[in-house]
């Protein structure tokens, strides 16, 4: 039975995800993760396409890539090639390191492609190898965190721009971001679609509360300043007529007085 072929992303990016044959794992070392990740490097000397972010498990790998000028299957199997071609010669094997053929899916919004550099750095934590996202080494989330970082593998700050052109406030806002748990509901960061679906769960409500924030070029805690009322009162109204939160959660969320919450109107 021929294959599908691939589905092609309008906007060039694409989540892929890669896995040992059988499952078996690609990583025995640490030194193997680093031979992988200076291929990410090598493979895109000449900035064709965009790794925007990346995290290596044992027995498979995430990248969020864009295309750009080159062709995602081009790209993938010249990264594939030359790691195999490391794994084989080191351990003095052969065969297929890889399934046959790579996954993935087009990312054609700037909301699915932030969620999806969540999900890709959270992997670490869902399959309960770390507890934080920030003590697992071997995903892109330090390049993104460390503004002094100087790691030219990854374009961060095309992710960051998201948040702010300011870098210090773009970091704080993308770690914020990062740590909010997924419900596997998405709520997209454009205004309009956001507020058309029922705020269920605080999770829910800290994703809206990101877009807001985002959206006004602040931080959270400006949110106190007198200078911002207006924006307060029309994040609170918000929470209060999309979502089913009481008074007291969100005060909490928003980390100000209840009775502010309870006479804002």
């Amino acid at each position: 039975m021929p294959r599908q072929s691939r589905q092609l992303s309008e906007s060039k990016i694409y989540h892929v995800m890669i896995r040992g044959n059988a499952r078996k794992n690609i990583f025995l070392d640490e030194e193997d993760k680093n031979r992988f990740i200076e291929i990410l490097s090598e493979k895109n000397k000449d900035r064709k396409f965009a790794i925007y972010a990346y995290c290596l498990m044992d027995n498979h790998v995430h990248l969020l890539i864009n295309e750009g000028s080159d062709e995602i299957g081009r790209i993938m199997k010249r990264i594939n090639i030359s790691y195999a071609y490391y794994f084989n010669k080191k351990y003095v094997r052969t065969g297929h390191l890889f399934q046959d053929r790579f996954k993935s899916e087009g990312i054609e919004n700037d909301a699915y492609l932030l969620s999806a550099v969540r999900y890709i750095h959270n992997n670490p934590v869902k399959a309960g190898i770390v507890k934080k996202i920030e003590e697992y080494k071997w995903s892109s989330y330090f390049i993104f965190t460390e503004t002094k970082n100087q790691n030219n593998s990854i374009d961060k700050r095309f992710i960051l721009e998201m948040f702010s052109d300011d870098i210090e406030k773009s970091t704080k806002l993308f770690i914020d971001y990062s740590k909010i748990q997924d419900d596997g509901k998405f709520i997209d960061l454009q205004e309009e679609n956001v507020e058309e679906k029922a705020i269920q769960t605080e999770n829910q409500a800290k994703e809206l509360i990101m877009h807001f924030l985002v959206k006004h070029n602040i931080n959270s805690s400006d949110l106190k300043n007198r200078q911002k009322e207006d924006l307060r009162r029309d994040l609170i109204n918000t929470l209060k007529r999309k979502s089913n939160l009481s008074i007291r959660q969100i005060a909490k969320l928003l980390d100000v007085d209840r009775n502010m919450v309870q006479r804002t109107k």
